[in-house]
């Protein structure tokens, strides 16, 4: 008689992409901030529209209307009015478009030369390393804010997109850091001497081999940029150095309504709940993301 073993179930491999997916969205949190934020990004964008596209809130933050009372919310306006009358409801989105155009921006300018910048320093060495090194030192070294409001007032003449630039360039250098300290580690490993070995060029190396085995750290960081942007540009804006009229921000909300704190909260606490919730949102996104990307967690239930 022969026994008859049933062979084991083969277990599911799975890509490092699919391993990656899986971890984020067993990340409650990430996947609620996630929901969170595109509703906010959706009602922003579609509720005023943007540029030539209309939206469906029929009032335009451009226009005050006629006062009711003291400007409180009512149902024909949910966040109030300001002083003359405007929606209020209408302003807070137009100023959440204008703060997440400048968030979003400043994340990716942050990230290209952070990347750039980071594995040039790490897989070259020598001089160049310690040339961009040492620049970025020197930018970690003065005060972010300081720094952010000078360049911030000189780039005031040209509206969102000159500050956008401007955080943009002083926001990058954690992540350089970040960067070079992958290239370091990356650049012995066998698959790069292998495609040194072959004459493979430097640039190929770095963007083709290297670079996106330090994905998880780029995208991780990207997500944290956004978070620093976005209270920076409040910042800056309260303070009088960043979006200056006719142009409109969260931060300038706050800044242009701060006297109407003990007689019309409503002016000040909407445009600062908006502000909690998209940093708060991308922060734990950017939570999710961190979990998803680390490396020690290598199992994962099929």
């Amino acid at each position: 008689m022969t026994d008859l073993q049933t062979p084991p179930a083969q277990e599911k491999s799975y890509s490092q992409g699919q391993l990656v997916r899986m971890r984020f969205f067993r990340h409650r949190g990430a996947i609620v901030a996630m929901v969170v934020l595109a509703v906010i990004v959706l009602v922003a964008f579609t509720s005023i529209g943007i540029g030539p596209i209309p939206g469906w809130w029929d009032k335009v933050p451009e226009a005050p209307y006629e006062k009711i009372g003291t400007g409180a919310p009512t149902w024909e306006h949910p966040f109030g009015q300001d002083t003359i009358g405007k929606d209020y409801f209408a302003l807070v989105m137009l100023g959440t478009q204008k703060s997440l155009i400048i968030a979003f921006g400043v994340g990716v300018i942050s990230t290209l030369i952070g990347t750039v910048v980071g594995a040039v320093a790490g897989y070259f060495r020598g001089w160049l390393e310690s040339l961009l090194m040492r620049l970025t030192d020197l930018l970690l070294v003065i005060p972010l804010l300081v720094l952010a409001a000078v360049l911030g007032k000189m780039a005031s003449a040209w509206g969102i997109w000159g500050l956008t630039i401007v955080l943009g360039i002083v926001l990058w250098t954690s992540l350089a850091r970040l960067v070079r300290g992958e290239m370091l580690s990356l650049r012995e490993r066998d698959f790069v001497v292998a495609a040194t070995a072959v004459g493979t060029g430097s640039g190929r190396i770095i963007f083709k081999h290297i670079l996106p085995n330090a994905i998880g750290t780029i995208i991780v960081s990207a997500t944290l940029t956004i978070s620093s942007a976005i209270l920076l540009e409040t910042s800056l804006s309260y303070l009088g150095y960043g979006v200056q009229a006719p142009d409109t921000s969260l931060g300038l909300l706050i800044s242009d309504y701060q006297t109407a704190f003990t007689t019309r909260p409503w002016l000040f606490w909407w445009p600062g709940l908006m502000i909690l919730a998209i940093a708060l949102t991308v922060n734990f996104i950017g939570d999710g993301l961190r979990d998803a990307f680390d490396p020690r967690q290598n199992r994962t239930k099929a």
